[in-house]
């Protein structure tokens, strides 16, 4: 089996397990865009608030620690969405705030896992919305430059990672 028909079907298995509200909204040789929204039943100031504690939601399969607790986001321009590493003593800077506005919405700066060493750009943006049963929860990770193989191979399996991402984030602040 080749490893481009390896990773389609990694690929394929992932975004089918996606929460049905995530999709890749874009993708082609030079990067990708994917974004879940789905209804989060409890208010914007809520799951805002579950936004600014990832320790309790991200999913530790993704990050370097293996240990979700590593993650803190710091809710101010400029601030970091970084991870402890403590078997090492380091330290990682997966992104950075460049938009704040409480309640409504987040905007990261930076690489995700991998894409740190790839040479990309990358942009995760979280808005919420109150809509009728809570909130409407928007995330859009856009990532554009250098991808070897290209953005449409990776871009399944990375919306299926984030759409992981929004539905533990969902299930936290539901108490599920």
């Amino acid at each position: 089996m080749t490893g481009r028909v390896r990773v389609a079907g990694a690929a394929i298995l992932i975004a089918a397990a996606a929460p049905t509200g995530a999709e890749v909204v874009s993708a082609d040789a030079s990067g990708f865009a994917v974004r879940s929204v789905l209804t989060i039943a409890a208010p914007p100031e809520a799951v805002y608030a579950a936004l600014l504690a990832p320790g309790r939601w991200w999913d530790p399969a993704h990050n370097w620690s293996g240990d979700a607790a590593n993650m803190r986001l710091e809710p101010a321009v400029g601030g970091c969405f970084c991870e402890k590493l403590p078997k090492t003593g380091g330290e990682s800077a997966h992104m950075h705030v460049v938009a704040i506005d409480p309640n409504h919405m987040i905007r990261l700066d930076g690489a995700l896992g991998p894409f740190q060493a790839m040479g990309v750009a990358g942009t995760l943006s979280w808005e919420l919305k109150p809509v009728a049963g809570g909130t409407e929860f928007r995330q859009t990770y856009a990532v554009g430059r250098h991808i070897p193989g290209g953005g449409a191979a990776l871009a399944p399996v990375v919306d299926g990672v984030m759409g992981g991402q929004a539905a533990r984030l969902k299930a936290l602040v539901e108490k599920r």
